[in-house]
């Protein structure tokens, strides 16, 4: 009775409005923020690519054709053929929905275990919070690209594994920022209130610690999106992501350096898609940053 008493004067829930209204303001900031719209654009078409690009390749992805190698861009290919005579289009297309998946499935795993851990090293002991943070500091301390081919070499190749690698690799980013913003609230009086009328330790980190580092947590996911379509793109690059013949951006790279001087195009083209998708994430992050700052809002 006094938990759901104090739940009634809690600022997380008598504040619904008002928190509601938080966020719409950070919406029609968001909205404003022209180099955020510019890559959410971005990221709309290789979402919608990515989703129906069965639908939208107008050749096979691992259609050969050896009467039609290393040909130029025309109104039949768009982008060009490979060595194999395959449309670069197509297969740039496909490799849409393999660079996204792997971005969110990894991100998903990253956010979901390094703010679990964060929010456990900022709101316990100092033991607790000694050890999981020192644990952070090892993973940390390898760079990142480094960090996740050495797991690929213990797990092998495969595109699930490099899912698992760059997850493992963007844990300790989360951790750092879910702990940083709990020790911010945590001698907050709505929390110490939480903690008088007897409420435990999981229903506050839930209810009202959880919604308080939301904000740096949702611009950290845009932000390592792009990075994670980064790492995918190297580790197929180096041979250890996607095997072929699925088509994936990193791979497409790697298989058009040998041809650089005679077909340009097939590195250019699945460059020019990776460095667009990675761009449209960034700008969507800086918006997102921009809009939910507090010191920004008017």
């Amino acid at each position: 009775m006094h938990d759901s008493n104090y739940a009634a004067r809690s600022p997380e829930v008598e504040g619904m409005g008002p928190a509601n209204t938080l966020w719409r303001d950070a919406g029609r900031r968001l909205i404003r923020h022209r180099l955020s719209m510019f890559g959410a654009a971005i990221l709309l078409i290789v979402v919608v690519m990515g989703v129906f690009g069965p639908a939208l390749t107008p050749y096979d992805p691992n259609g050969m054709d050896f009467s039609d190698r290393f040909a130029n861009p025309s109104l039949d290919h768009w982008m060009g053929t490979d060595d194999f005579g395959r449309d670069i289009f197509s297969r740039i297309i496909i490799g849409a929905r393999v660079s996204l998946q792997v971005g969110f499935i990894a991100v998903s795993v990253a956010t979901i275990i390094g703010t679990g851990l964060g929010l456990i090293a900022g709101y316990s002991t100092r033991i607790t919070d000694e050890i999981i943070m020192r644990a952070m500091d090892v993973l940390y301390a390898f760079p990142a690209i480094l960090l996740a081919i050495a797991i690929m070499a213990a797990l092998g190749k495969g595109i699930g594994n490099a899912m698992i690698a760059i997850g493992i690799v963007y844990v300790p980013i989360f951790a750092r920022i879910a702990r940083a913003a709990v020790l911010g609230i945590r001698n907050e009086e709505f929390i110490l209130a939480a903690k008088a009328m007897g409420a435990g330790d999981i229903r506050i980190l839930a209810i009202h610690v959880l919604p308080n580092v939301l904000s740096p947590i949702i611009v950290e996911i845009t932000l390592s999106l792009a990075f994670a379509i980064l790492a995918e793109a190297a580790l197929s690059f180096f041979g250890l992501g996607t095997q072929p013949p699925d088509p994936s951006w990193g791979r497409m790279l790697s298989e058009g350096r040998d041809f650089f001087r005679q077909s340009g195009w097939m590195g250019v083209f699945p460059g020019l898609a990776i460095f667009f998708t990675v761009m449209g994430f960034n700008f969507l992050g800086d918006g997102l940053r921009d809009a939910l700052d507090p010191k920004l809002r008017r």
